[in-house]
């Protein structure tokens, strides 16, 4: 490795540095080691129903053409098929966000699991690491991604511009951490594999207009997935170049935000866990769409609300997510789409959401068309949704309002290891099975007493 002397390193950086090498130590709280098991199991179910869902078999398609043919030490999970690391990391990343199931950090505006898990579970297996060492290096994923998030403001911008994308940038971070302190990297080589990470952070915003949600997928999941392991193979290899990336100048901080904040990037690690601010997703659609839909299941549900009564909707959504969700191609981040469909089915299912065809169907449209989306500032920087009904019943109008401010899963009103495995469960069961997937749910529930990595991915084979 070269030489550290005559450089400056911050303070920030060493802390990194230091909690990347030190992850085999590291004793988080008994809850938060429980956290990391349900982000585990449900970035893992993620993966396994969406290898059926068209990202997840583009992704596969591209590994069996480009590296299968060699063979390697890492699992596309949901399959019998073995790659390299990093085909295994790409692979199951675009999986992973084929669905919109995965689970979101709305501080850095990024979705760590879905990256993170793909290249810990790759590393993990090459390296034959022990189930607690998995937990212990997704803790630190998380820690480490999303501060650098919450570093350059990634969730404080003008959505409606092109800009960088914080869902690609964020996991980048978050899986080569993950991946370095499987490696069982030194302080030193993690200096330059964030160094690494920072250079191949990338992506923009203009995968809001992919309609298919591939592109999507592998800029949320499936590059940033696979530059984590690429990044860290660097280092395993002796790369070594710039030991500290965000001080100094030039730095990588600077270049992303002119109103940075160094201190963020170090602030409570080790006691503040970045899992524990990290939601899991109730509803397989996009994150702002997710008090939306939940809106709309208790209107139904308390009010007992059907379509042919509706005259006209008013969705409130805080600015910022309404941009992302106003009409778009993609049926299961269309808010209109996804309230129509919620509402004519009589309640919500994940077939409905990935159901792009209806997105054209006449019915559909028609209730759309009563939908009226209004940014709403009173809420901004929130997930929370108001939706304001004016129904007719027989002769009579009267309007209905429904508010939520924590869905179901947010770190406020967090989803029990019990209703995150009947999730995983539904949703991995379609591709295995319900006895392979209560299984891989039992597995995961005492992971930290298992020896071996690659036991987890093999249960994933469909049988």
């Amino acid at each position: 490795m070269g030489a550290l002397t005559g450089v400056d390193i911050s303070n920030e950086m060493s802390a990194l540095a230091r909690y990347i090498s030190d992850a085999r130590y590291l004793e988080p709280p008994i809850e938060v080691i429980e956290n990391a098991k349900i982000h585990l199991l449900d970035s893992i179910a993620a993966v396994v129903s969406g290898s059926v869902l068209p990202a997840g078999v583009r992704a596969r398609a591209w590994v069996e053409m480009a590296i299968a043919g060699n063979g390697g030490g890492a699992s596309v999970l949901g399959r019998a098929l073995r790659t390299s690391p990093f085909g295994a990391a790409l692979a199951n990343g675009m999986a992973a966000h084929a669905g919109e199931t995965d689970d979101s950090h709305a501080q850095s505006l990024s979705h760590p699991g879905c990256s993170l898990v793909p290249a810990a579970i790759a590393t993990g297996e090459v390296q034959n690491s022990s189930g607690a060492d998995l937990l212990r290096a997704i803790i630190v994923g998380y820690d480490v991604g999303c501060r650098v998030g919450r570093s350059v403001k990634s969730a404080h911008r003008d959505r409606a511009k092109g800009l960088w994308s914080s869902h690609s940038v964020v996991g980048t971070f978050c899986s080569a951490a993950a991946s370095g302190a499987l490696m069982g990297f030194t302080s030193d080589e993690a200096r330059y594999l964030l160094s690494y990470a920072s250079q191949l952070a990338s992506g923009v915003t203009t995968w809001v207009r992919d309609s298919h949600h591939i592109e999507k997928a592998f800029v949320f999941a499936g590059m940033p997935a696979s530059n984590g392991v690429l990044a860290s193979s660097m280092i395993a290899a002796g790369c070594d170049g710039v030991s500290d990336i965000f001080s100094g100048s030039p730095n990588w901080l600077e270049a992303m935000h002119d109103d940075h904040e160094i201190a963020a990037l170090s602030a409570g690690l080790g006691t503040q866990f970045e899992i524990n601010a990290t939601t899991i997703k109730k509803y397989a659609v996009g994150s702002p769409s997710q008090a939306a839909v939940e809106a709309m299941v208790e209107l139904i549900r308390d009010e007992a609300l059907q379509a042919d009564e509706v005259e006209a909707i008013t969705i409130k959504l805080p600015s910022e997510s309404a941009v992302i969700v106003d009409n778009r191609a993609m049926a299961n981040v269309n808010v209109q789409y996804l309230l129509a469909g919620t509402l004519l089915d009589g309640g919500f299912t994940a077939a409905m959401s990935h159901d792009q065809e209806r997105l054209s169907d006449p019915q559909v449209r028609s209730l759309m068309n009563k939908m009226t989306l209004q940014g709403d500032e009173s809420i901004a920087n929130s997930r929370a949704a108001t939706l304001v009904v004016l129904r007719r019943k027989g002769e009579t109008n009267s309007t209905i309002t429904r508010t939520v401010r924590d869905v179901r899963g947010t770190p406020r009103n967090p989803m029990t290891w019990q209703e995150v495995q009947d999730k995983a469960v539904d949703l991995m069961g379609g591709v295995l099975g319900a006895d392979r997937s209560h299984q891989i749910c039992r597995f995961i529930a005492e992971l930290d007493a298992s020896t071996s990595v690659r036991e987890l991915a093999s249960m994933t084979v469909p049988q």
